[in-house]
C-alpha cells in the first residue's frame, strides 16, 4: 500500500508513517496481535450492568461474528448463571478462543477447567499496599497462592495468563520479583500488564514493558483502564512496544471509568499504523448498539466511531461541504467513511446552526422549491424554533416552517 494513511475508506495523517515516527516501533506481526475481549467479565463490573444468560450468549456470538480472537466469557465462580453461560458459549463452536477469569484459588481454576475453556486469566494483587490494605494478607500469601493456582492451571492444560492486579502502582523491584517467581516456581504462558486504576502515562508504558522483559520472556498482554482517558493510547503504546494481546471491552464499558475501547484500538491500528488484525470493523456500530442495549448504558451522542449523532451535521458551513463532497470526495468530511464502521451515511440535520444549504437539502427532501429570500426566512425560523425547542427539528417541523413562509 503506497499511501496507508489514505485509501478509499479512510484518510488519516501521512505524518503517522514518517520514518522518524515509526523507527522505534516493535509491533508484532499483524497476525500475532490479538483482541482479548473482556466485555462479559470486566465490562459487567461497571456499576449497574447485569447480564442474563441470554444476554451473554448474544454478546459472545456478536463478538465472534466481528472476528474477535479471544472472548473472556466470565468468572464462573461469580454465579451459577455465569458458569452455565460460559459452558454454553464453549459449546457454541465459535471461532473465537474462549477464556475464563479466576482468582488465584485452586477451586476457581478447577471450575474454569470444568467449563471447558481454552484458557484462564488468573488474578492476584501485586502491589504491596493493596495486598496489605485492601486484602489484609501477608505478602507471602499472594506469592504462595499464585504459584499453587498457576501450577494447577498448567497441569489441567489451560493456557494461563497471569494477571497481577494494580501492577502499575507497585514498587517496581517487588513487582518484578513477584512475576519472576511465578514464571519460575509457578507457571504463566503470558503476563497481563495491568493498569487497574488507569494511572500509567503513555510515555511510561514502553519503560514498563522493557523492565518486564528483562526479567521474563513471556508474551505480554496490556490491560489498561480509562480513569484518565488514556486506556486506548496506553494500549497502542504497549502494542508498539511489543505487546501482543490487547484486553478491551466494547465501547469501553467497565468498572469505574471503564476499560480500553476495542473499536478505538482496532481502527487506530488499521488507519494510523497500517496494521490489519482481521477484525470486521463494519460490525462496530451494530455490536456497540447491542452491548449498550443489553447493558442499559448510554454514551455521548458524538462519541467517536459508534456515537448515534457522530455523523449528524448541523453547521450550515459544514452542510455545504457535505452537499459538495459526499458523493465524490467523502473523505473531506471525516477520517473514515461511515460504512467502514457500520454507521449510516452522514445526515444533515436541522438546528440552531443551520444555514441556507440545510434548507436546500430539506427542500429537496420534500420535493419543493423556494426563492432565496424565502430560504433565508426559513433559516431564521429554523434557528428560532431550535432555540425554543433546545434541540433538533424534525422533517415534519420543517414542512410547517416551509408552509408558513411560502404559503403564509
Amino acid at each position: 500500500m503506497k499511501t496507508p494513511w489514505k485509501t478509499e475508506k479512510w484518510f488519516t495523517s501521512p505524518w503517522n508513517f514518517e520514518q522518524e515516527v515509526t523507527s522505534g516501533f516493535q509491533f508484532p506481526p499483524a497476525n500475532q496481535i490479538k483482541i482479548h475481549d473482556i466485555t462479559l467479565r470486566d465490562g459487567e463490573q461497571q456499576a449497574g450492568i447485569s447480564y442474563t444468560f441470554e444476554d451473554k450468549i448474544r454478546i459472545a456470538k456478536a463478538l465472534a461474528d466481528a472476528g474477535v480472537h479471544r472472548i473472556e466469557a466470565g468468572m464462573p465462580a461469580v454465579s451459577k448463571v455465569d458458569e452455565a453461560a460460559i459452558k454454553e458459549i464453549v459449546q457454541m463452536g465459535l471461532k473465537s478462543e474462549i477464556f475464563a477469569f479466576s482468582r488465584c484459588m485452586v477451586s476457581d481454576v478447577k471450575l474454569a477447567k470444568q467449563c471447558g475453556v481454552k484458557g484462564v486469566v488468573v488474578e492476584i494483587p501485586s502491589s504491596e499496599h493493596i495486598i496489605k490494605h485492601a486484602y489484609g494478607w501477608e505478602l507471602k500469601k499472594a506469592i504462595d497462592l499464585s504459584i499453587e493456582a498457576t501450577l494447577l492451571a498448567k497441569e489441567l492444560g489451560l493456557y494461563t495468563v497471569f494477571f497481577p492486579i494494580d501492577a502499575s502502582r507497585a514498587e517496581l523491584g517487588w513487582f518484578l520479583d513477584l512475576i519472576e517467581q511465578i514464571a519460575t516456581k509457578g507457571h504463566m504462558d503470558a503476563l497481563a500488564v495491568v493498569d487497574t486504576f488507569g494511572g500509567l502515562s503513555p510515555h511510561s508504558v514502553p519503560y514498563l514493558l522493557k523492565k518486564v522483559r528483562e526479567r521474563i520472556k513471556k508474551p505480554l498482554e496490556p490491560h489498561f483502564h480509562d480513569d484518565f482517558g488514556l486506556g486506548v493510547a496506553n494500549t497502542l503504546m504497549a502494542l508498539a512496544a511489543g505487546g501482543s494481546v490487547a484486553h478491551t471491552t466494547v465501547t469501553g464499558i467497565g468498572e469505574r471509568a471503564g476499560n480500553c475501547a476495542m473499536e478505538d484500538v482496532v481502527l487506530a491500528l488499521l488507519t494510523m499504523y497500517g496494521i490489519d488484525i482481521g477484525i470486521k470493523t463494519e460490525k462496530f456500530y451494530g455490536l456497540s448498539k447491542l452491548v449498550r442495549e443489553l447493558s442499559k448504558t448510554e454514551i455521548p451522542a458524538n462519541r467517536g466511531i459508534v456515537g448515534e449523532r457522530l455523523l449528524n451535521v448541523e453547521s450550515g458551513i459544514v452542510a455545504a461541504w457535505v452537499r459538495r463532497c459526499r458523493e465524490q470526495n467523502p473523505l473531506e468530511l471525516g477520517p473514515f467513511v461511515p460504512s467502514l464502521v457500520g454507521q449510516p451515511p452522514i445526515q444533515i440535520v436541522l438546528g440552531k446552526s443551520s444555514g441556507v444549504d440545510t434548507v436546500a437539502e430539506y427542500l429537496e427532501k420534500i420535493g419543493q422549491d423556494a426563492s432565496q429570500e424565502q430560504r433565508e426566512a426559513m433559516v431564521q425560523k429554523i434557528k428560532d424554533a431550535s432555540i425554543k425547542k433546545k434541540g433538533l427539528l424534525t422533517i415534519e417541523e420543517f414542512k410547517d416552517i416551509y408552509n408558513s413562509v411560502v404559503h403564509g
